[in-house]
């Protein structure tokens, strides 16, 4: 079995990781929270990127919160799929030619006290210039079956997103859709190699 590179066996081997992931950087929101977070200047040297966050919102009275990407300060040619859940229900839904990805109910309202939803957001082929780009999105938040105005008390979230441009991806926004990020909602940026 694989364990970090490294065969676990009485015949130590070293093998090649081609999916190996790099910190490229993190954001954590200050005091009076944010209307969005960036990653700029992303170096075009790995295969994929991954950002995988804790966010909480401002929105008062609402215990899930919506969020939104955007790459390259590009507000045109996005879409998106949607399949999201709670264990009693589940929802579909998509969109075209929108002004952003939508990312799904990854942050949490304030009105919780401390708790934070938490996701992870692939982005494939960020480099290529020669298709569009393609997300996958993983989000989800609790609240111990209980919810705000508006909201169910937790879900799970499944997306995919477009954005219809061949630029290589040099800077990603990632903003609240109901309210600002709260402080200390934190993001990382990771740059993966592969074939």
């Amino acid at each position: 079995m694989p364990i970090l590179g490294v065969i676990a066996s009485s015949n130590y081997q070293r093998v090649t990781d081609t999916g190996a992931m790099f910190p490229l950087g993190m954001v954590q929101v200050g005091s009076g929270g944010s209307a969005s977070i960036s990653f700029t200047s992303i170096p075009s040297t790995y295969k994929h990127l991954q950002v995988r966050f804790l966010a909480q919102d401002t929105r008062a009275g609402y215990y899930i919160g919506d969020m939104n990407m955007r790459f390259n300060s590009s507000s045109t040619g996005y879409a998106f799929h949607i399949l999201t859940g709670n264990g009693s229900t589940a929802f579909a839904d998509q969109g075209t030619n929108y002004a952003e990805i939508y990312i799904g109910s990854g942050s949490i309202g304030t009105t919780t006290g401390g708790t934070f939803g938490a996701g992870v957001i692939d982005i494939l082929d960020y480099t290529s210039t020669s298709k569009y780009k393609t997300t996958r999105t993983l989000v989800g938040n609790d609240h111990n079956g209980t919810g705000g105005t508006g909201s169910l008390g937790g879900r799970i979230t499944f997306t995919s997103g477009l954005w219809q441009n061949t630029n290589a991806i040099n800077a990603i926004t990632i903003y609240g859709g109901n309210g600002n990020l709260a402080q200390y909602s934190s993001f990382a940026l990771y740059g993966i190699k592969g074939a």
